[in-house]
């Protein structure tokens, strides 16, 4: 899993290789960016994502021209960064964020088509536990509209950093200047049902338990 590639090397102490890290984060995240080359020219784009095991799922579009450059196997750099606090220092030089970031190389691969299911009920209850069982599935004319795409974890790393700003044994302590950290958190807003929806009708019991988990839990990041 790791290699020169992705070796951290700006604030080497930072750097995590172990898989039960680098699932962490991407477990935390919702999104990922992805990415990849065209014609000689940059792209990247934002995707959904799953992780199953020591594999990395995205979806979209057939029509999509950022999935077909990927499913063609072009080299693809994945990268996901939760925020989990400002870090306001004495000088504006030190001051900075925690944060968890992920990176990953490799090469997508179209998800065979009797997977496809396994990873849709997959990407549903990573967003909302429960929600696959609730809702009607995919059709054989969506399925066929939809594109999947594998990434298998294999040259990944993870950069953290947290605790306090640095400045605290430097000359800049003795400012009378406060210092520290604002901690940030992903929270769930109360849920607004679709306008069309009857005015009777209960919030289902994956969307109640996922919302009372996040209001009661100190998460952070949304996880």
């Amino acid at each position: 899993m790791t290699s020169e590639r992705v070796r951290v090397r700006r604030s080497p102490e930072r750097g995590h290789y172990a898989r039960s890290d680098i699932h962490e984060v991407l477990d935390a995240a919702i999104v990922a960016h992805v990415a990849f080359i065209e014609a000689g020219r940059p792209y990247c784009m934002p995707f959904l994502h799953v992780r199953v095991g020591e594999t990395l799922y995205i979806h979209g579009s057939t029509g999509s021209r950022a999935l077909r450059i990927l499913q063609d196997g072009a080299p693809a750099c994945v990268t996901i960064t939760m925020v989990d606090g400002l870090v306001l220092a004495r000088s504006v030089f030190e001051h900075s964020a925690n944060y968890r970031s992920a990176v990953l190389l490799g090469r997508f691969t179209p998800v065979p088509a009797e997977e496809c299911d396994a990873a849709l009920k997959a990407f549903t209850n990573r967003l909302v536990p429960g929600r696959w069982a609730e809702v009607r599935r995919p059709s054989p004319k969506e399925l066929a509209a939809t594109s999947l795409l594998a990434l298998t974890i294999d040259e990944a790393s993870v950069k953290v950093r947290t605790g306090p700003p640095s400045d605290g044994d430097s000359s800049d302590a003795t400012d009378d200047v406060w210092a520290g950290v604002l901690p940030m958190t992903t929270r769930l807003e109360p849920p607004e049902p679709a306008p069309e929806l009857r005015h009777d009708l209960p919030l289902p019991q994956s969307v109640r338990h996922l919302y009372a988990a996040a209001n009661n839990d100190d998460h952070r990041g949304g996880r």
